[in-house]
């Protein structure tokens, strides 16, 4: 089975490491795409990653790359089998979060990206990607009609969302299931790597062949 890891912001695909060597050994297949200069539209991205990766695949969102693995849900429900959504919310963004992004957006692409940033994406994809965040649909309705399995995590110290938040995703979700992360924040997967692991390898475990 392909798994596609879609990475949060302002992390790349290299983030995605540790998962991507222990899917290769359990007998997977990663794709783990950038996200950055595909424009600044979630649901433009998904369309171009529905032509870049063929067949059926797990969509593996963190923080960003949650919404992306809705949108794709939402374009291509017979193609995306299962769903693991890791602090990321199906909801659109509300005013503040908003006007934070704006302001995050003008300090891009006035002062360019961050001298803390380990990275070599140019600061006007990452202004662009914030703008997709901040005008991405609510995908509420995706997450609750999914006809597959959909596990989301989080973490216990998650200070974008909450566990109550999470574990409303999960019950809403026709198969849905409910990771916490204690001790963990915004991102498990590199907080508590092997913890991660084991549970995305269990949640494979349904189409190991």
């Amino acid at each position: 089975m392909k798994v596609m890891l879609l990475h949060s912001w302002p992390h790349d695909e290299r983030m995605w490491g540790p998962q991507v060597r222990v899917l290769r050994e359990a007998g997977f297949e990663p794709f783990a795409p950038r996200l950055y200069g595909r424009g600044s539209s979630i649901d433009g991205w998904a369309a171009r990653l529905l032509d870049e990766l063929h067949g059926p695949f797990v969509a593996v969102g963190a923080s960003m790359g949650g919404y992306c693995a809705l949108a794709l849900a939402r374009r291509a429900p017979e193609r995306v089998v299962g769903i693991v959504l890791a602090g990321a919310k199906a909801k659109a963004d509300e005013m503040s979060p908003r006007v934070y992004r704006n302001e995050l957006v003008a300090r891009l692409r006035e002062n360019g990206v961050p001298d803390d940033f380990d990275t070599d994406v140019e600061a006007k994809d990452f202004a662009a990607a914030q703008e997709a965040i901040r005008d991405r649909l609510d995908l509420s309705g995706v997450a609750a009609s999914f006809g597959g399995p959909v596990l989301v995590c989080v973490g216990d110290g998650d200070e974008l969302m909450s566990v109550d938040e999470a574990r409303e995703l999960a019950e809403t979700a026709l198969r849905g299931s409910l990771e916490v992360f204690e001790g963990a924040g915004h991102l498990p997967s590199i907080e508590q790597p092997d913890r991660f692991n084991a549970v995305l390898l269990e949640f494979l475990e349904q189409w190991k062949t």
